[in-house]
């Protein structure tokens, strides 16, 4: 990956104009107008009303992925099947955003605490206390950041978003396996979304 940035308008549109053309279910999405790369991904959604966002979605996944593909098909899931909201529906496209997160630069952290709030996204490893099995959980770079938690903060509520529902215990944290990665993110509204499509004058507005 370049230093430059990568994620751009073009990403978001595309993001955007796939799940339009779904839950219009009469045409065809627009071509993806950015390289084919390999990357993890994660595709965001919000709704945005004044200056008040709301999440309303956000699923992705860790494997390097060719992002055209990617994205198709993350758009579609974190706006359709994330269990934690309603599908996204027709009528609530033009008060979304939708953000594109490439993720890089994964290493293991030495403990629960190091890394660093507003710059790395942290994944974790931890036992489940019911089956004994192995259970995951991350959050994006943004995420503690936005919430003001502190670095503890965070990592007792990635802990219940993995599914733990017993007490938290310095033992615990002490004995979860965290990677911190980094993110380069892009995010656009709708109305954005509209003026790219207009910018193309092979397609006009959808």
């Amino acid at each position: 990956m370049e230093d430059s940035k990568v994620v751009t308008d073009a990403h978001c549109a595309y993001c955007f104009d796939v799940l339009a053309a779904r839950l219009e279910g009469s045409r065809k999405h627009i071509e993806p107008e950015f390289l084919d790369d390999k990357y993890p991904l994660f595709v965001t959604w919000h709704t945005v009303r004044g200056a008040n966002q709301r999440l309303r979605g956000c699923i992705g996944t860790f494997e390097a992925t060719k992002i055209h593909k990617g994205l198709e098909e993350y758009a579609l899931i974190s706006a359709l099947r994330d269990r934690r909201f309603s599908p996204i529906t027709k009528d609530e496209l033009s008060e979304l955003s939708c953000g594109v997160s490439l993720l890089t630069n994964f290493e293991p952290a030495e403990d629960y605490l190091d890394w660093e709030v507003g710059q790395h996204g942290i994944w974790i490893e931890f036992r489940n206390e019911v089956s004994g099995g192995k259970t995951t959980a991350t959050y994006l770079p943004e995420v503690a950041e936005e919430q003001g938690w502190t670095k503890l903060e965070a990592i007792d509520s990635l802990l219940r978003k993995g599914g733990h529902q017993g007490r938290i215990s310095e033992k615990l944290r002490k004995s979860i396996k965290l990677t911190r990665y980094r993110s380069e993110k892009h995010e656009i509204t709708y109305q954005e979304y509209q003026k790219y499509l207009a910018s193309r004058p092979s397609v006009g507005t959808a």
